[in-house]
């Protein structure tokens, strides 16, 4: 998910806001140009606000899924959605109000339109799902809500987006964005290359975790507004949520995640959807916090999610959450260094933090482990001290002796890449390197170049060494 929720440098931000199942998410990633949030027939699969980079005919800018409007107040989760909701009004130069119309006009539609009236932000009434006749009765009807002419789309066939674009032609103007070269000269693609190397590029950080043990909760207290729907409900979190801040300076794209819950539980639909979002947001970050419960530390889905991140070669930190509930840390502490040592043997000198997401204790710990941790991720070393290693090495602990009594010889060493530090090892016999060996390595690239805690991978090849010939 490296191009999720891009910060947008143009001053055009847009809303999209309607009742439950009318097709936002679907508008949502049309405009943005790839399936980023949750699509699902069942309602209410969105619940936070969702932002993201949108274009049309060559115009870019912000756009906001929301939760479907709900008439609901108090603290239940339908009113924690609808404050959400909004939220993003207040927050956008321009909303979109989808209706469903081939349902017709409903009595929700028309309260919510009349609660939009009543704000400050315009408002653009689009009838979705008006590809061929059967949507039109609900759109003549639309007229009666006194927001202007409807503009007919349909998000899941594409229909309409030029109709959209003249619609929001006036706003684009207004804030200097509408510049019609910009749909004749699109801006050069950037390679994902270029884009690792660029120093503004921001890092992008994923929270993970069972259900329930504070990740949403964890992400708004540092960010320091509610900004995602949080609450003692388990599974509250369903599409991976990007939420843009700066910490000291540098630009932080911090991801929110739905639970993961242990694979024979997770159930058909929408829960496995929620989880496949999870891993590919898992995939594409740089660096995982996995939040556990103080009360049940490291368990074994816990301890399932860690291998999973470590094998997606993401550097990882472990936060233990609502730490001050814990009755005995020292024993709780014990407890947690051994599980590592024994369970997560190939990421040795895991950081581990302990907080507390409720009152903001111990936050500054976590961000300085992040930002460590990220460092030594992308550490990169010379070719010339791996040589001179892997001499020292493989004298202090020569490779097994082959049958016959010749010995395998490690030839040559370098590093392919950062993020995660990945080596290549040019040997004799590299298939015949025991994991027992290959081990031993790790472990010395890990204690000899200071590399505690992240993914190291080591590659053995057949060959000579490249510059043997060469002055």
């Amino acid at each position: 998910m490296e191009d999720i929720d891009r910060p947008v440098s143009r001053s055009l931000t847009v809303a999209i806001v309607g009742r439950p199942n009318v097709g936002k998410s679907t508008l949502f990633n049309r405009l943005v140009g790839r399936r980023l949030a949750i699509v699902h027939d069942t309602p209410g699969v969105t619940r936070d606000r969702r932002q993201g980079q949108a274009s049309l005919l060559g115009v870019e800018f912000a756009v906001i899924d929301t939760a479907g409007f709900e008439d609901a107040t108090g603290d239940s989760i339908e009113a924690r959605m609808r404050r959400q909701t909004d939220m993003a009004v207040d927050e956008a130069d321009v909303v979109l109000l989808l209706i469903d119309a081939r349902a017709g006009l409903t009595p929700l539609d028309r309260h919510f339109a009349d609660h939009l009236r009543r704000r400050k932000t315009p408002v653009i009434l689009v009838a979705n799902k008006c590809e061929g006749r059967a949507g039109e009765p609900g759109l003549y009807e639309s007229y009666g809500l006194g927001l202007g002419d409807p503009v007919p789309v349909s998000a899941e066939h594409g229909e309409g987006m030029g109709d959209l674009f003249e619609a929001l032609a006036p706003y684009a103007e207004a804030a200097g964005i509408l510049n019609p070269a910009d749909a004749e000269e699109p801006d050069e693609a950037v390679s994902d290359d270029e884009a690792e190397d660029r120093p503004d590029r921001p890092l992008s950080m994923v929270v993970v975790g069972r259900p329930n043990v504070g990740k949403s909760t964890l992400i708004n207290r540092i960010v320091g507004e509610d900004r995602l729907l949080a609450g003692p409900e388990a599974g509250l979190t369903r599409d991976a949520i990007t939420v843009d801040w700066t910490h000291r300076g540098r630009r932080m794209r911090l991801i929110d995640t739905a639970g993961l819950r242990k694979k024979a539980q997770v159930g058909p639909g929408l829960e496995r959807l929620s989880v496949g979002n999870t891993l590919e947001a898992i995939r594409h970050a740089e660096v995982a916090v996995l939040v556990c419960d103080g009360a049940a530390i490291l368990d074994k889905q816990d301890l399932s999610i860690a291998r999973m991140v470590i094998e997606e070669g993401r550097a990882l930190v472990i936060a233990v959450n609502k730490w001050d509930a814990v009755a005995d840390p020292q024993a709780a502490l014990k407890r947690l260094r051994d599980r590592l040592e024994t369970s997560l043997p190939q990421a040795r000198g895991l950081p581990t933090v302990t907080l507390s997401a409720l009152t903001g204790r111990g936050l500054d710990a976590l961000m300085d482990a992040v930002l460590n941790i990220h460092a030594l991720w992308n550490k990169r070393i010379s070719t010339g001290r791996l040589n001179r290693w892997l001499e020292d090495a493989t004298t202090a602990h020569p490779p097994p002796a082959l049958a016959g009594g010749r010995r395998i010889r490690l030839r040559y060493m370098t590093q392919a890449k950062a993020r995660p530090p990945t080596f290549i090892i040019f040997a004799s016999k590299p298939d015949e390197v025991p994991e027992s060996y290959i081990r031993y390595l790790v472990n010395g690239l890990r204690a000899d170049f200071d590399l505690p805690g992240v993914p190291i991978r080591l590659y053995l090849r057949a060959g000579r060494n490249p510059y043997a010939d060469k002055d």
